[in-house]
């Protein structure tokens, strides 16, 4: 175990932990050098155990033995960053919770969109989605609801964004998933044999639970933006467009919800 005690705030090495954004983790420049962040014990250690290439922790004082056990054991021998209470709160900038620790990873190599629809009977279009939490939501609900894969547009939040890792619980190490434009997806999918539903709220779409949609042996389900929704020319060109029935004057849902929905009416 290479435990290192903090003794700097300002040590280079532990920028990837709080001194570079997103984007810069992300590196769009130099990719075989990015990276992620993963946070809290459940989401570290399903990212070791989906074989997830550690780069090194920063881990409270009090996590190097019994708790932290199985994920130091798991991480091999990375650098371990650990201090005081008071010196990792100043570090990250927010309040420690009793089991608390921080994983960088190297980020992996990009999936193609016909890899993840490899055997898959069930995905989901993201377009748009610049929420990171609703991204993350997403995929931990499509984890759980029998969706085999997600794609999304290029202008969706980074399903590797920290707060969509934690969001989703680590479903995003395990759920296939790949970039790809709308036109690009749709072309892709039908030709794949699946049937393309879109979530909006139209006079001429159909309830989810409808007949219609039963038995259908492959479907993706596309979802919009958390304020305007699918774009008209998706809209357009789906196989068909379908709503959630609502009540009390009610006229949509959180994405987030809204997916679970979906994923669950036709899982």
């Amino acid at each position: 175990m290479n435990v290192i005690e903090i003794t700097s705030l300002d040590d280079p090495a532990l920028n990837v932990f709080h001194g570079l954004t997103d984007a810069q983790l992300r590196s769009r420049q130099r990719p075989e050098e990015a990276a992620l962040v993963a946070e809290g014990p459940k989401v570290v250690l399903t990212a070791l155990r989906m074989g997830m290439r550690p780069l090194a922790l920063l881990m409270r004082r009090k996590m190097l033995n019994g708790a932290g056990a199985e994920i130091l054991a798991l991480a091999g021998d990375v650098p371990v960053y650990t201090a005081d209470d008071e010196t990792l709160a100043a570090l990250t900038g927010f309040r420690l919770q009793r089991a608390w620790v921080l994983c960088a990873f190297r980020r992996p190599a990009p999936r193609s969109a016909e890899d993840c629809l490899r055997g898959a009977r069930r995905a989901a279009f993201l377009e748009g989605l610049n929420e990171p939490s609703n991204v993350g939501a997403i995929f931990r609900a499509a984890a759980a609801l029998g969706v085999d894969t997600v794609l999304l547009s290029p202008d969706c939040a980074d399903p590797f964004h920290r707060r969509a890792v934690r969001v989703c619980m680590g479903a995003v190490f395990s759920l296939p998933w790949a970039w790809l434009d709308t036109a690009a997806a749709v072309r892709l999918l039908r030709a794949e044999g699946f049937a393309t539903l879109g979530l909006a709220l139209r006079d001429d779409s159909v309830p989810l639970g409808d007949p219609r949609l039963h038995g259908l042996e492959r479907l993706a389900l596309f979802l919009g933006t958390e304020d305007t929704g699918l774009r008209p020319d998706t809209i357009a060109a789906m196989d068909q467009v379908v709503r959630i029935p609502m009540q009390r004057g009610i006229d949509s849902l959180n994405v987030a919800t809204a997916a679970a929905v979906a994923f669950w009416e036709t899982r």
